[in-house]
């Protein structure tokens, strides 16, 4: 049976849920033994982020409790960051992402993160505080309804959480409105490399939420973006991602479907 938007929406509400309200001391990246996710299976989430790209002095300029060891990959290392711009991030989380943009977009610029679980924009807006990060703006809305003024923003970030929404297209349509012209989008995401078995892509509890079976094919990624508007599309799948990915689902083989990707495109 299909799932609702609706369904899939309220299972990864509350599945991140869960991992917002993690104690900051705790060793897991958010899954239990029996879970699965994009923190991959790993209990060091430095170590997670670290095999995802991210260098060790990104990792202590945060503050304790920002990284949640989730994600694929680093949209830090293509979004090529200038001082002074704004940037959103789609699917904050606790605010990894958008504490290394304000470092790089400086006083000048500003930071919005966007995220639709209300215990998530709780502790991004904490480790703010922690960080005095000011030039940053944690807001609650779906990345579908995004919270931001048209023709706002100058880099779009995202890493790991597009797969997640039921209704892609739809938060493409609103990443090119809230883009300036000449905006960018700098996402890492997976990418569906072959068809998924059934049992995989209705489980709901297992692997939507565990950004597996809500991942698209790299073409009907390029078709998103080319009928919202976009141009200058880069959709780069990443097979070194196979190592980690393969621990999402360990024993399943999940690999074999998916593989982690950056993609990039201008309005």
């Amino acid at each position: 049976m299909a799932l609702s938007k609706d369904q899939i929406r309220q299972n990864v509400r509350n599945r991140y849920k869960q991992i917002a309200l993690q104690d900051v001391s705790a060793s897991s990246c958010g899954c239990a033994s029996s879970d699965v996710g994009c923190c991959a299976t790993q209990e060091n989430k430095n170590d997670v982020s670290e095999q995802l790209g991210y260098s060790t002095d990104e990792l202590n300029a945060v503050p304790v409790g920002a990284n949640l060891g989730l994600g694929c990959g680093n949209p830090q290392a293509i979004a090529s960051l200038k001082p002074g711009e704004n940037v959103l991030d789609l699917g904050s989380g606790g605010g990894f992402d958008c504490f290394l943009a304000a470092r790089q977009v400086g006083d000048n610029g500003m930071v919005i993160g966007v995220d639709m679980t209300p215990e998530m924009i709780s502790r991004a807006r904490s480790n703010a505080e922690k960080g005095s990060f000011s030039r940053v703006d944690f807001r609650l809305g779906e990345i579908e309804h995004l919270p931001v003024a048209d023709q706002s923003i100058d880099v779009i970030l995202s890493n790991c959480v597009v797969n997640l929404s039921p209704d892609k297209p739809q938060v493409f349509k609103e990443a090119f409105r809230v883009l300036k012209k000449g905006g960018r989008l700098a996402i890492s995401d997976v990418v569906l490399t072959a068809e998924l078995p059934e049992e995989i892509k209705n489980d709901l509890d297992v692997s939507y939420s565990g950004c597996v079976s809500g991942a698209s094919s790299i073409n009907d990624l390029q078709h998103m973006l080319e009928q919202n508007g976009f141009a200058q599309i880069e959709i780069k799948p990443k097979d070194e991602s196979k190592s980690f990915i393969k621990e999402w689902l360990p024993g399943v083989g999940i690999d074999k479907y998916i593989v982690s990707s950056t993609i990039q495109a201008v309005k």
